[in-house]
């Protein structure tokens, strides 16, 4: 058998250093960290061990067994048998490599052998557990297994030499081989898979655990979003006609008391209003399953639309609301985003465009569902707008329209107003119902 190693990387491993726990802490705090550096150390370990158990040999079990060996058949013997600790050093490194030179020494072994006696070293085992503990299963076994029909063939070459007739050596040999490379190399087969699982399943651990954090974060981002969305509607809405409303009443504080009284208690109104409606979004957030709420009821739809106008001509805009088709059923959350379209667009109109006229239109087509509210430009400015502004209100818009599947197109219009559309098509017919808009009372309007 080729007792060098080739190039390749499936026959020379180059490992990172297990960790074993308290020895390998021991020998760090040694100093001895590197793979050669601890090769060195078990070849340095099997080395006196050997030599120990060859001098027992020779002491008392030759003189047992009536064995006599010659000086220089001694020695050899003795030099062979300790010399196979030392290509252990390159176990790790060069397995192949290790077991060559573990095998030629073994067959100086049996050369210089009596025919009755078999001798194998403690560093067959340990070159043979570690080829099957770091090779391929397939090219472990027959490297191995060719280690072991060399100790063979080596034991019936002497045995033609010495012209003993004798099969016994070939068939100690045969067995000797067997068990000491090829069952250690299934055994370092069986320990390698069982690290290799077991690192599987580390790596799979914390594969989950990445996976959950990132699943976590992705949902605390889309909450946040989700909160901020759902604040900003309600409140740029609500708080930008308190402020209107409290302007009014600041002029008339002193020209008309009556009017500012009724304007300071429509704001206590709208105040309360306001607060009701953040009350409803955080506990809409808190998403309680199994619990039922004055604040867990539904955000408002399409068929809340008439008390968001009555609530927008209340500050003193000019509002009309249009509906065009045969009303259809959309899907809760669909229905929820039409409304917040139009409280965001009649709010930026308000606060952009104060006094301008405004065009609300709900059309109902076969195909598809729109939202289009226009406004002129304010009464006493340039027409013209920035297109390219981009404030939470119309971030919000998109992010509604793209959570339903809806397109929503933002422009100033040529007369210099502004101009939103939002367009939902009807792939499918929904379950849900959409109430015929019905007057409300007095304050119902931006509620949500």
């Amino acid at each position: 058998m080729p007792t060098t190693d080739g190039p390749t990387a499936s026959d020379d491993p180059v490992l990172p250093l297990p960790r074993r726990g308290w020895l390998d802490t021991l020998l760090t705090r040694a100093g001895i960290t590197g793979v050669l550096a601890r090769d060195a150390l078990l070849a340095a370990a099997v080395l006196a061990v050997t030599a120990a158990l060859l001098a027992g040999l020779f002491g008392q079990v030759l003189g047992q067994e009536g064995l006599v060996l010659g000086p220089v058949q001694g020695v050899v013997l003795a030099v062979a048998v300790c010399a196979q600790a030392v290509p252990l050093v390159l176990r790790r490194v060069r397995p192949v490599l290790c077991l060559g030179l573990v095998v030629a020494c073994q067959v100086v072994i049996i050369m210089a052998s009596p025919d009755d006696l078999s001798i194998g070293g403690i560093a067959q085992v340990v070159a043979g557990y570690t080829v099957g503990l770091l090779l391929p299963a397939r090219r472990a076994l027959t490297v191995t297994g060719a280690a072991a029909l060399v100790a063979v063939l080596a034991a019936a070459g002497t045995v033609v030499v010495t012209g003993n007739g004798l099969m016994v050596p070939v068939l100690n040999h045969l067995v000797s081989g067997v068990l000491t490379y090829l069952v250690c190399a299934l055994i370092g087969n069986a320990v390698a898979t069982r690290r290799g699982y077991t690192e599987l399943l580390r790596l799979r651990a914390a594969e989950a655990v990445r996976t959950q954090r990132a699943t976590t974060q992705a949902a605390i981002v889309a909450e946040r979003s989700r909160m901020a969305r759902e604040l900003h509607d309600v409140a740029a809405h609500h708080l930008s006609g308190l402020v209107v409303q409290a302007a009014a009443v600041e002029r008339q504080i002193d020209g008309d008391p009556e009017a500012a009284k009724q304007g300071a208690a429509w704001i206590r109104r709208q105040g309360k209003e306001t607060l009701e409606s953040l009350r409803l979004i955080v506990g809409v957030l808190r998403e309680r399953p199994g619990t039922e709420d004055a604040y867990d009821a539904p955000p408002p739809g399409l068929g809340a639309l008439d008390g968001l106008v009555r609530t927008a001509r209340t500050l003193g805009a000019d509002v009309e609301l249009v509906r065009e088709g045969t009303p259809r059923p959309l899907a809760p959350i669909a229905d929820a985003a039409f409304y917040r379209v139009a409280q965001e667009s009649l709010s930026n109109a308000r606060q952009h465009a104060p006094g301008a006229p405004v065009r609300l239109t709900v059309r109902f087509g076969a195909r598809e569902v729109a939202l289009e509210v226009v406004n002129g430009p304010a009464p006493g400015t340039t027409p013209g707008r920035d297109e390219n502004r981009r404030g939470m209100g119309l971030i919000g818009m998109q992010e509604r329209a793209q959570l339903v599947g809806a397109t929503l197109a933002t422009g100033a219009t040529p007369s210099g107003g502004w101009r939103v559309l939002l367009t939902l098509p009807l792939h499918h017919e929904s379950t849900g119902t959409v109430p015929v808009a019905a007057p409300a009372a007095p304050g119902e309007g931006g509620q949500g």
